[in-house]
């Protein structure tokens, strides 16, 4: 049996308070909302913070404010369960709860957050295992070992990014609102994260992820695909998200099913991978197919070709990974007829 090794838990009551506590414990401190990835990492003893601060009693951290129109504010400790039940989550942002509904199972989204899944540790697996295992090889890269088992030639850790919400969060231009004793501040998830599986984030270890700004949902849509062993609790092995924002085409009119005189272009997009490297991908050849044309078959199948030639997973999770690249054809191809 794999026991938590021994620490200190705090619960603090205010932003400012929980802050200060990280400020002043330093590094050997660390936040927790629903535990459903540290808990695990700190039996497995990847991380062993002497203190514990526990963000789930925060009351600006619990709320959804917004809707559509202005856009949508979501605490960072809302559980995913609640994301999943969202009315106007669901009716304004249908791509957020059908990518958090294939979060894990029903009851880890009862207590996982969607801070969390946005902070979500990066995997592989010769990290993923317990101590002993982990020993046996001589530890890893990522922790306590100074060789990348994935690629050992390579002085950087390929451990992926394996978040169901980062790919869309990425893809839809999402804010994160982080602070800490210094101030806060916001930044765009397209720059949240680092292509390096032990760096993987651009946040300081004091700062605190307050919230989570969704744009306006301005003419814009947006899917979500993910590749995984089981149709439940899997992490990604690949996730491809797809936005598409049209605008009147000028010229060339043609009657529309609706009996409108007009066929729309798409004005902007975005493909994101997510699962298959350090950080999420943002393929721009796979945008640049699709902006200014009509989305059309042939302008998915460019797409998707891009994204397959962008794609190269590595032996550091489930399936092969040639067949896993193959699939990144395959899931941008769902991704974008569902936008059709």
């Amino acid at each position: 049996m794999m026991r938590l090794p021994k620490f200190e838990y705090r619960t603090p009551r205010t932003i400012a308070e929980a802050v200060k506590i990280i400020a002043d414990a330093g590094p050997e401190a660390q936040f927790v909302a629903g535990g459903t990835d540290l808990y695990p990492n700190m039996k497995r003893r990847q991380q062993t913070p002497r203190i514990v601060i526990s963000v789930m009693r925060l009351p600006e951290l619990n709320q959804i404010t917004g809707d559509g129109g202005q856009g949508l504010v979501i605490g960072g400790s809302v559980t995913l369960t609640d994301i999943c039940e969202h009315e106007i989550i669901k009716r304004d942002y249908p791509v957020i709860a059908s990518a958090t509904r294939t979060i894990s199972t029903p009851i880890l989204r009862n207590m996982g957050t969607i801070g969390g899944n946005l902070l979500l540790d990066t995997r592989c697996n010769y990290y993923d295992q317990n101590y002993e295992w982990r020993k046996g090889i001589n530890f890893c890269l990522k922790k306590d070992g100074d060789v990348c088992w994935v690629a050992p030639g390579s002085s950087k850790c390929w451990a992926v990014q394996s978040s169901d919400l980062v790919p869309v969060m990425v893809a839809i231009g999402a804010k994160f609102r982080l602070v800490s004793t210094l101030g806060e501040r916001m930044i765009d998830a397209a720059g949240f994260y680092n292509d390096d599986g032990i760096d993987y984030l651009k946040k300081r270890p004091d700062e605190l992820l307050v919230d989570i700004h969704l744009p306006p949902t301005n003419g814009w849509r947006a899917s979500y695909q993910k590749l995984r062993r089981r149709g439940a609790f899997d992490f990604p092995v690949l996730g491809v998200a797809a936005y598409v924002r049209y605008a009147p085409a000028s010229g060339n009119e043609v009657r529309t099913r609706s009996g409108s005189d007009r066929v729309l272009n798409v004005e902007d997009a975005k493909i994101v991978l997510g699962g298959i490297a350090p950080s999420p991908i943002q393929v721009d050849e796979a945008a640049q197919a699709l902006i200014g044309k009509p989305l059309d078959d042939d302008q998915v199948q460019a797409a998707a070709e891009a994204c397959y030639v962008k794609a190269r997973p590595l032996d550091n999770t489930d399936f092969v990974m040639n067949w896993r690249k193959q699939m990144a054809r395959q899931y941008t191809l769902r991704a974008l007829r569902e936008l059709m």
